[in-house]
């Protein structure tokens, strides 16, 4: 068995494709339509991971309630100053700011995606 994807449901597709492919630099890879809705596969540039954007054809005007039970997506970054310019470039700001959670020089930021889903980014001293 393996784990093959996570699934969200997105508000505004065109800014969730944006976001996700020009910010965190995943890529389309699969665009299905299903009776009620579209459903648009991205992953990573290893295929390491994917996301599956959801799009409702009854999408809620406010979008969806995130609830309590999800955390957040993780994302490593070769280079958090590198990451911070492209953050800025495109409009975005953090949640948290970059940190060394560990005291090792990893630093760890959140930011939040159009729909409120929250971004781990991670920049490891050794990858």
């Amino acid at each position: 068995m393996r784990f093959l994807h996570s699934m969200i449901r997105v508000k505004d597709i065109e800014k969730s494709l944006k976001f996700y492919t020009e910010l965190l630099n995943m890529k389309l890879d699969e665009k299905r339509r299903l009776e009620d809705c579209w459903l648009y596969f991205l992953s990573d540039k290893d295929n390491t991971c994917r996301i599956e954007l959801t799009y409702n054809d009854d999408t809620p005007q406010d979008g969806y309630d995130i609830g309590n039970g999800f955390g957040h997506f993780a994302f490593g970054v070769e280079s958090m100053k590198d990451f911070s310019e492209k953050l800025n470039k495109h409009g975005y700001e953090y949640l948290y700011e970059p940190f060394d959670l560990t005291g090792k020089g990893s630093l760890i930021a959140f930011i939040k995606d159009p729909d409120g889903y929250e971004i781990e980014l991670i920049e490891k001293v050794n990858w």
